[in-house]
């Protein structure tokens, strides 16, 4: 359900059910959590991109699981959105930068995929977004903590509340999507290899430091902040870019 390389430092996972325009399925939540698992400890690789094979992103649930939803215990519906919830979480958490190469629809579930990610590289025309689930009495519940946090409260009512469908173009021009690609992966992996010149100390840091602010009050943030300086300042990354950056 998902195919894997890696190139340059840089890892390709590809939701693989083309057939089901690459639809969210326990068995692939699960194959990609045990890749996200292996990849996190893997030295040889410095940035995650995440895209779908053929037309589609990820078109949300897969329809034939959501039917057999209907019949689900409570307590079985509880497991499969923790299930679910702990995927977004992973990938939001993620110690290394994470790229959404949206090569087509992105939608409900598979739209909160997107949003998790770090970056998301979209296509102006054939790229689409949005969160359906209130057009079938469902919530967007889980995928509102993050489209929040990405574009905030204003937009993410508007997307939310009307299940409304945009494109690329539109959702870089309000902040969702951060470039715009002819080809989303070529693009995507060109961000990549900027992104792996980088120090890995710093930006892995500063993905923490970030999930860390954005939780804090101004003041503690401040401190909090004050020590991160504190520790980048001995950190061997940080002694050798000062080196090469005094020789130029």
């Amino acid at each position: 359900m998902i195919s894997y390389t890696v190139k340059d430092d840089i890892a390709i996972i590809k939701l693989n059910r083309p057939d089901k325009r690459n639809a969210l399925h326990p068995d692939l939540v699960k194959q990609m959590k045990e890749k996200l698992n292996e990849i996190r400890h893997d030295d040889n690789v410095k940035v995650l991109i995440i895209t779908g094979e053929g037309k589609a992103f990820c078109a949300g649930a897969d329809l034939t699981y959501l039917n057999e939803l209907r019949n689900f215990s409570s307590i079985k519906n509880e497991k499969d959105s923790e299930d679910l919830a702990e995927l977004f979480l992973m990938i939001y958490k993620f110690p290394k930068p994470t790229i959404a190469a949206v090569n087509g629809a992105a939608i409900a579930g598979g739209c909160g995929l997107a949003s998790v990610c770090d970056l998301i590289v979209a296509n102006e025309d054939h790229s689409r977004f949005g969160y359906s689930e209130v057009k079938i009495g469902f919530l967007p519940a889980i995928v509102s903590i993050f489209v929040i946090k990405k574009i905030g409260e204003g937009i993410a009512r508007q997307l939310l509340l009307t299940g409304e469908i945009i494109n690329g173009k539109r959702a870089y021009e309000i902040g969702f999507a951060n470039y715009l690609y002819n080809n989303v992966l070529d693009g995507a992996i060109e961000v990549a290899s900027n992104i792996r010149l980088n120090s890995v100390f710093s930006v892995k840091e500063t993905k923490s430091m970030i999930d860390s602010v954005s939780g804090l009050s101004v003041d503690d943030a401040v401190n909090y902040c004050i020590r991160l300086n504190t520790i980048s300042r001995s950190s061997e990354d940080f002694k050798r870019g000062i080196e090469s950056f005094l020789k130029k």
